[in-house]
């Protein structure tokens, strides 16, 4: 079953207000967390048997890892804005120091890691944006950590859609290993929603049903979607942003639509 998963009302020590295992999750590959710095504040860890992707979601900060050095990084005070965000590729057996020069969010993304990349900033421009779907479908990517760029299991991409339409759309899904048609890929969505006291709708659900869950997600919830298809509907009044981390046995991203909506592509 797909879980919402709330936030902290407080960091903790470390600065962490959402934390996602695979054990908490009941998968294989998927870690995800998200911090919330304050200007000075260190936040130091290592990546283990995982390789990372730290995402910037707003704020600046110095980042150190693997020798490397990258100081004064991030450029957007909101994901609204919408501009491409820093982040910094961490390989696996790796630490990594993130300080924060202003109030900071950060995104932590985990994956299985083999250490066979270097650990590399992703800047803004380095980052694929594409205007994906039409009409009511439109929405904004950014194509952060795509399969065509190194990494061992990650895949990680932003998505704004505006008040009023849907994302995610036609419903698609990627549970099973059955290439060239379709990829087994757990994915986590993290949300934010602007104004703050909006929300998201979220619908997860399979082929037979056995899975039919639709979720309000409010500002700061994610969602963890170990199958099914998943689409996303921004009401109107309210953009609703979220950053998606996927990543299963193979890197590769191949879905499948819902043969009932398939139309729409046409």
């Amino acid at each position: 079953m797909p879980n919402l998963i709330v936030p902290s009302t407080a960091p903790d020590g470390y600065g962490c207000v959402l934390s996602i295992t695979p054990e908490r999750a009941g998968w294989e590959y998927i870690g995800f967390e998200v911090y919330r710095l304050s200007e000075g504040q260190t936040l130091s860890r290592g990546t283990g048997d995982k390789e990372a992707a730290l995402v910037l979601l707003s704020g600046r900060a110095d980042v150190k890892t693997g020798g490397e050095r990258w100081d004064n990084i991030g450029q957007r005070m909101s994901v609204f804005e919408k501009t491409p965000p820093y982040t910094v590729y961490v390989p696996s057996q790796e630490q990594y120091e993130v300080t924060a020069l202003t109030e900071l969010e950060l995104a932590v993304c985990l994956a299985p890691g083999q250490g066979n990349h270097q650990a590399r900033l992703i800047a803004p421009e380095d980052v694929g944006v594409e205007n994906r779907g039409s009409g009511s479908m439109s929405r904004l990517v950014h194509n952060i950590l795509p399969e065509q760029k190194p990494a061992d299991s990650l895949l990680v991409v932003e998505v704004f859609t505006d008040g009023g339409k849907w994302s995610s759309y036609p419903p698609h899904k990627h549970d099973r290993d059955e290439l060239p048609e379709e990829s087994r890929l757990e994915e986590t969505y993290y949300f934010r929603v602007q104004p703050e006291q909006g929300f998201a709708v979220q619908r997860v659900y399979n082929d037979d049903r056995s899975l039919d869950e639709t979720m309000a997600v409010k500002d700061g919830q994610a969602v963890m979607v170990p199958e099914g298809y998943h689409p996303v509907s921004a009401p109107p009044g309210y953009d609703v942003y979220y950053l998606n981390v996927m990543a299963g046995p193979k890197r590769i991203w191949k879905f499948r639509n819902d043969p009932d909506h398939d139309w729409l592509m046409k």
